[in-house]
């Protein structure tokens, strides 16, 4: 069984048992996390699409750690103006395990 899920803006794909990065949820590590954004379910029977979301669905999961990714480095500057600009970003996630889906 697999679900669709709305989190941060963006949507996932889990199963049971997956480890997955996303946006920085105001969770503590160890703490247990619901996602009630159910976009859709999918099992042996077929696929359950909701309209926007499934009624009754949620994902429960583990919040394993926070942190911040990778630094990435952003140049801007305007050609013959003499005006550049250097800086760095470091997107701040949530690695979550995703314990069960209850359909």
């Amino acid at each position: 069984m697999y679900a669709v899920i709305e989190t941060g803006g963006k949507q996932y794909q889990v199963n049971e048992g997956d480890i997955i990065f996303i946006e920085k949820l105001a969770a503590e590590a160890d703490e247990t996390v619901t996602f009630d954004k159910v976009v859709a379910l999918g099992a042996d029977d077929g696929l359950k699409i909701g309209a926007p979301y499934v009624d009754g669905a949620a994902v429960e999961a583990k919040v394993l750690k926070n942190g911040k990714a990778k630094k990435i480095t952003v140049f801007t500057y305007k050609p013959k103006k003499g005006e550049k600009r250097k800086m760095g970003h470091r997107q701040p996630y949530t690695q979550v395990k995703i314990e069960s889906i209850k359909a």
